[in-house]
């Protein structure tokens, strides 16, 4: 018998927590705990599941950098606030009792159920209007392509659910390969650009044509696919989306919704509020910005000694000197702190959207692709695009001499990566897929002493079967005997 219960690679909730919304993911809240046979019924209860796809990653997202930065070498952990399961990632000693790492799993597997369920109940409704339920399955057939890419990079190959299944049966699903889950990855990507609008025909904070074209391009790269990758990355010239002009206006509430985010997870202060704008900040808090922080993770020195002068990017991403809030005549002293999401906000509830998706990352993407294709030039014209907005001018652009081999272009599109996305949730992912873990995080400067001008230096030892995060133990115990097998090295 089918059953209407989420899938955790053996764990499967016995009831369905459907989450609305009342102003395109601005405020979703619990309608109720229903079932399948009450629910699903009319084109707005199937809008509710919907959304309640995208509260998974809205929920999720904020504490995505315990797992996807903490582990790389743009941060690391602070002494103030303590996170279980952190300091292991910190110090690349994760191991598969990792709440972490199980938790990542568990509410990505979530998302998956829901976004599943919507596609077995898509049919029920009678009453959609024009092309809304194509919309729909484009929205659920994204988010599950979006979840899945997550899992697939992070652990391999994983349960391969796209179906409604039974406890029995959920307990009986072993891994699937890389290639299986790519495949479905794709197959749900090129469903979903044939049916979902344009940014123009939908609400901000849903998936459109153009986020989707976009992850389909980002997924063939992964893929090192260079000719569907530029396929895909080049039709994105066709959708109207641009750098701003300003890196620092990606940061702040009055930047929403502007022409470089695809997709962001939306927010609002106090009432649907997340804490990564409070999760950086000083025990003590910032003026203008909230009167206490977390300070769970602190920037560093391999991050910060890498912005050039003149890289607008690194006022926006760290504030070197804090000036204690109930002192504010007080002379400012060397504190640097996480300042990306420092926006006012209320604590742990800011109301900052998270950028899933920029344009910025299909500019590098499609520079990748093209270096690899044999077009070193046109290459370096996409980077320096982002570069260029970096500096406010081309001063600082790259030249075909700075780049006389692959080795070397790809340590300057890694730099640029790694400077664009500070704390945005991409390095962790760069250095596994280009073959760098191993060699980049043997060190990591974290503390400087701004007296002696020394950095502090952590030595690590990341290890080629790192490059995939083990599998819950929770989740293996909750499978049948030797049905969900663990990653070699764990």
């Amino acid at each position: 018998m089918k059953i209407n219960k989420l899938y955790t690679a053996g764990l499967l909730a016995l009831t369905l927590m459907v989450s609305g919304c009342h102003d395109s993911l601005l405020n979703p809240t619990p309608e109720s705990v229903l079932t399948s046979a009450n629910y699903y019924q009319t084109a707005k209860d199937m809008d509710l599941a919907v959304l309640g796809v995208y509260n998974r990653l809205q929920s999720r997202k904020p504490n995505d950098y315990l797992l996807l930065e903490v582990p790389a070498d743009n941060l690391y952990m602070g002494a103030n606030t303590s996170v279980a399961g952190a300091p292991e990632l910190d110090l690349l000693a994760v191991n598969a009792d990792n709440p972490i790492v199980a938790d990542f799993w568990e509410i990505t597997y979530n998302g998956i159920f829901r976004a599943n369920s919507v596609l077995a109940n898509i049919d029920k409704p009678t009453d959609y209007k024009g092309t809304q339920k194509d919309q729909f399955i484009g929205e659920a057939r994204f988010m599950r392509a979006l979840f899945y890419f997550d899992l697939v990079r992070l652990f391999g190959g994983v349960p391969n659910v796209t179906r409604l299944i039974s406890i029995e049966d959920a307990s009986k699903l072993p891994r699937a390969t890389e290639e299986e889950i790519y495949n479905l990855i794709v197959e749900d990507l090129k469903d979903a650009i044939s049916k979902l609008p344009l940014q123009s025909g939908i609400a901000r904070g849903r998936a459109s044509k153009g986020a989707a074209t976009a992850l389909l391009g980002k997924v063939y790269v992964y893929r090192k696919d260079w000719t569907n990758a530029k396929t895909y990355l080049d039709q994105m010239a066709t959708f109207n989306y641009n750098l701003v002009p300003n890196f620092a206006t990606l940061w702040k509430l009055e930047g929403e919704d502007n022409a470089e985010v695809l997709l962001a997870m939306k927010y609002i202060d106090g009432t649907n509020g997340h804490g990564l704008s409070t999760a950086f900040i000083p025990n003590a808090g910032a003026i203008d910005v909230v009167n206490r922080g977390s300070e769970i993770a602190l920037p560093s020195w391999s991050l910060m000694k890498n912005y050039q002068p003149g890289d607008t990017r690194y006022a926006a991403t760290v504030t070197e000197f804090w000036v204690p809030p109930t002192k504010p005549t007080d002379p400012p002293i060397w504190y640097p702190y996480i300042s990306k999401y420092a926006v006012p906000h209320t604590f742990a509830a800011s109301g900052l959207d998270l950028p899933v998706l920029r344009y910025a990352d299909v500019l590098l993407l499609k520079a990748e692709t093209l270096y690899e294709l044999g077009q070193p030039e046109a290459a370096l014209a996409e980077l320096n695009k982002v570069r260029a907005r970096a500096f406010g001018n081309a001063t600082q652009n790259y030249k075909l001499t700075d780049v006389p081999n692959r080795e070397a272009f790809v340590d300057k599109l890694l730099l640029e990566r790694q400077l664009e996305f500070a704390y945005e949730n991409e390095r962790w992912f760069d250095l596994v897929r280009t073959g760098r873990l191993t060699t980049v995080l043997t060190k990591e400067e974290r503390l400087f002493n701004y007296a002696t001008k020394a950095p502090v230096t952590v030595q690590l030892s990341p290890q080629a079967y790192m490059k995939a995060f083990p599998v819950p133990l929770r989740q293996i115990n909750q499978s049948g005997p030797g049905v969900l097998t663990q990653n070699d090295g764990y």
